[in-house]
């Protein structure tokens, strides 16, 4: 039985439609990610599946009540006064009430060890890392996840390492855990990389199939070229079309 069905969504912002007639589905062990440009609808998808936003037309069906989020950073109160434990637990809120049970307090420890956070657990969250803050955050959104992981972006803003360790953790929750992953990602290698399956949104969607079938479509190579533009500083030539100055986050198609 699918975790996830999605049929025929559309989302609307007043007169502006943000994704219209999107319909796909996952499974139990899938890791599926959402990748398109910016202002292709991927976190109104996501916002739309958890009930965050309503859907203008077509029908979701999924157990939110027991699907881990994890927002994008910018979402997020960085100085939040609370400890480590405390924003962990904090996850098990909405699954069983207004008041913490034994259970919830074993979840968290667990999610804690899981993580290994247990050492920082009566840290400050605010005193932490953001790769830190991040790893908390991700037990927090176990807490709530009994099948399905849901993560908007990650690893934005993150350094190299800290954003291979979190990978690495998402990867073995999946493999190993047999948590469905649903995450956007602004970065197409690594999705191809890790994910099952590869959404691909332009507002509708243009592909959606595993990620072996997705790294032979037109689709991946022009996203791919954009990740390449978006990393250097300075001329871009004959393959971007033109020879001129490029600046870091300028999108180029070929």
């Amino acid at each position: 039985m699918a975790l996830v069905e999605c049929c025929d969504v559309c989302v609307q912002y007043g007169a502006f439609e943000a994704c219209r007639n999107v319909s796909f589905s996952i499974n139990p062990g899938d890791y599926v990610c959402i990748v398109g440009s910016n202002g292709s609808g991927k976190t109104t998808l996501v916002k739309a599946l958890l009930g965050l936003l309503p859907v203008k037309s077509g029908k979701i069906l999924i157990d939110k009540i027991h699907t881990g989020y994890l927002p994008q950073q910018h979402n997020i109160q960085r100085d939040f006064p609370a400890n480590v434990r405390e924003v962990v637990l904090s996850g098990c809120l909405g699954a069983g009430g207004l008041f913490y049970s034994k259970d919830d307090r074993k979840n968290a420890m667990f999610q804690m060890e899981r993580l290994q956070l247990l050492e920082i657990a009566e840290k400050p969250f605010s005193d932490l890392s953001g790769g830190q803050q991040q790893r908390v955050l991700l037990a927090r959104a176990l807490c709530a996840a009994k099948h399905l992981l849901v993560l908007d972006e990650p690893v934005t803003g993150l350094d190299p390492v800290v954003t291979d360790e979190l990978y690495s953790i998402i990867r073995k929750l999946n493999q190993e855990d047999k948590i469905a992953v649903l995450m956007v990602s602004h970065d197409v290698r690594r999705a191809v990389q890790n994910a099952t399956h590869i959404l691909h949104l332009n507002k509708s969607p243009v592909f959606f199939g595993t990620s072996a079938d997705y790294q032979k479509t037109p689709f991946y190579k022009t996203m791919s070229h954009v990740e390449v533009c978006e990393t250097h500083l300075g001329y871009c030539g004959d393959d971007c079309g033109a020879s001129h100055i490029h600046i870091p986050g300028e999108y180029h198609y070929d």
